[in-house]
């Protein structure tokens, strides 16, 4: 399970802390990473280190990042990692890039209680990332790969494909946890796409932003005020829901000019 700790750490709520602890998963996770030498990989969230030690001894050097004291502290006795005690929301993942001088490979158990809120701030470094795998809960990953028409297709949905192919490769049971969380869990592999320049990243979060905002209503009624306001929009179809638009229409829409 990589670094033992020599007294026992209890799980702080606070910090969304549950621990891997089946060595079954771990090694599946680790395979489905695949780290090899070399690669300037960087691990959100290690806790106890079930994944960090044996991601250590395939890649043998590894940047962690932690938020808890007490974790870090321990995590900086192990040889081979640079561990940076931080509050993952205010890391700059394309300083760490420059500083690599390559492309990351970020992997992570991310806290259920702010995984969309990483997620989104990774967003921003996508261009300076080689994947991404993390462990989120089951309902979060099947939010971010759902396809138009589905229940689950949403705001969240549409920011990541426009940046991402998304691929769920793996269910995870609450029994694989220390404490077990209330869900089910999943691990998601996350492959940045090639960056589409005309694309406006402020227009399309504040489109998207608006068309879900009333998932229920006709887009007329939301998003067609805000294209109205925006001087476009006679070509596209309002008479359909928020779900029901694919991710290319509503990047077509961000990469239009009044």
């Amino acid at each position: 399970m990589g670094a033992h700790l020599e007294v026992k750490h209890i799980a702080r709520k606070r910090f969304g802390q549950h621990f891997l602890a089946d060595h079954g998963v771990i090694d599946r996770i680790v395979a489905a990473i695949d780290p090899r030498p070399g690669d300037a990989l960087v691990e959100i969230g290690p806790g106890l280190g079930a994944l960090t030690g044996p991601l250590l001894a395939r890649c043998k050097a590894l940047t962690v990042i932690e938020l808890d004291r007490d974790l870090a502290a321990r995590l900086r006795r192990q040889e081979g990692l640079t561990v940076i005690e931080a509050d993952v929301l205010k890391v700059d993942f394309n300083a760490l890039a420059a500083i690599a001088g390559r492309k990351l490979r970020v992997v992570g158990n991310l806290p259920y209680n702010i995984s969309t809120p990483i997620l989104f701030h990774l967003l921003d470094a996508s261009a300076s990332v080689v994947d991404q795998h993390f462990m989120l809960q089951k309902e979060v990953v099947d939010r971010m790969a759902a396809a138009p028409g589905s229940k689950d297709y949403g705001r969240l949905s549409v920011m990541l494909q426009w940046r991402y192919r998304i691929e769920s490769v793996l269910d995870v049971p609450p029994e694989a946890f220390e404490p077990p969380p209330r869900v089910n869990s999943a691990v998601v592999r996350m492959a940045p796409l090639p960056l589409d320049e005309s694309i406006d990243a402020e227009r399309l979060r504040a489109l998207v932003t608006t068309a879900f905002s009333q998932r229920r209503k006709l887009l007329r009624h939301t998003l067609g005020r805000w294209l109205e306001q925006q001087g476009q929009g006679a070509a596209f179809d309002l008479q359909r829901r928020a779900e029901e638009v694919p991710v290319a229409e509503y990047l077509a829409l961000a990469r239009a000019r009044p």
